[in-house]
């Protein structure tokens, strides 16, 4: 493991459902990103093909329009996207952590709100699911479950991610400073711009309080990336729908310190160069997992379980169910 790497956000418009053209964006924006030198470049929450912004308008024709529009537009994992994906990371010899709206492929009627995991070698590292979609977005998401609280093992360290208000929870975040996170990346819609000068305490307001806690709790660098949101960038038929919000991309590091800032409301592919003395600097003080934990009082379980409402039904040998299929 080298101690200097360099990580990059990147700020960007996707093309707001419009599956076919935010890929082909975030394949030219690998391409850059890797040219960097960059290790890992991320994205922010739900990037392709767009987040949500619907769910927060009244009911109307045109939000249940946008809606069904935005399952039409969903991402299969794995898939002709993923692969797209895989095929991009690889050619530019970088790690990928893209927020996606993955479609379910069973019931092929929910969505989940998704970061995707690529390795610089071209396969998918997996996946995690938001586990809990915040307010409104509970008209647009399902949950998510506890068996993708992963942190990755790569050369350069050890990558983590969550989605915005997960880190509100508190619990996810600790599931992964217990597995050693060193780089996590913090998956937010947008940023601080959006926040009305009458409501300081609204919803974007805690995107750098609640990333800078992560990485100053967990000891890690962390990435907070935001996508870029306004009127122009949707579809003119859901323009009444959409809200501006200007991105907010920062770095972190283990401190809780801003090191680097993308500039508001415009494209950039943020970098910074990472080094891991600091990391460990910042854990000889304060190991949350490790020897500053008290593992006597504190026990934190996660369910891992895969769950799903689809159950075998047993069938017994004197079942009707057995004897007609029987014959």
């Amino acid at each position: 493991m080298r101690d200097r790497f360099i990580l990059a956000a990147v700020q960007a418009t996707p093309h707001y459902l419009d599956r076919a053209a935010s890929l082909e964006k975030a394949v030219r924006l690998i391409g850059e990103a890797g040219r960097t030198g960059a290790c890992l470049a991320a994205f922010g929450e739900t990037w392709l093909p767009g987040y949500a912004f619907f769910a927060f308008s009244e009911s109307s024709v045109t939000r249940w329009e946008a809606a069904q529009t935005y399952i039409e537009q969903a991402v299969t994992i794995p898939g002709p996207e993923t692969d797209a994906l895989c095929e991009a990371a690889r050619a530019a010899n970088i790690d990928v952590l893209i927020g996606v709206v993955e479609l379910d492929a069973r019931t092929r009627g929910t969505v989940y709100c998704t970061m995707l995991a690529i390795g610089s070698e071209g396969r998918i590292l997996g996946t995690h699911r938001k586990l809990k979609p915040t307010m409104e977005e509970r008209i647009a998401w399902g949950e998510g479950r506890g068996d993708d609280l992963h942190v990755w093992e790569r050369a350069y360290g050890r990558i983590s991610t969550l989605n915005c208000w997960e880190h509100q929870m508190m619990l996810p975040s600790y599931a992964l400073i217990s597995q050693g996170t060193q780089i996590h990346i913090a998956s937010w819609p947008s940023g601080e711009p959006a926040i009305p000068p009458e409501a300081p305490n609204c919803l974007w307001s805690r995107k750098e309080l609640l990333s800078r806690a992560f990485a100053s709790q967990g000891a890690c660098y962390v990435i907070a990336t935001g996508g870029l949101i306004s009127p122009e960038s949707v579809p003119e038929r859901f323009r009444s729908l959409a809200y501006e919000g200007a991105g907010g991309s920062m770095i972190i590091d283990p401190r809780g310190e801003v090191v680097a800032r993308a500039p508001l409301g415009e494209e950039a592919i943020l970098t910074f160069e990472a080094d891991h003395s600091v990391i460990r600097a910042a854990k000889s003080a304060c190991d949350t997992a490790g020897h500053y934990s008290r593992p006597d009082v504190f026990d934190l379980r996660v369910n891992g379980a895969s769950l799903s409402t689809l159950q075998p039904i047993p069938i017994s040998e004197d079942s009707e169910l057995k004897q007609s299929a029987d014959r």
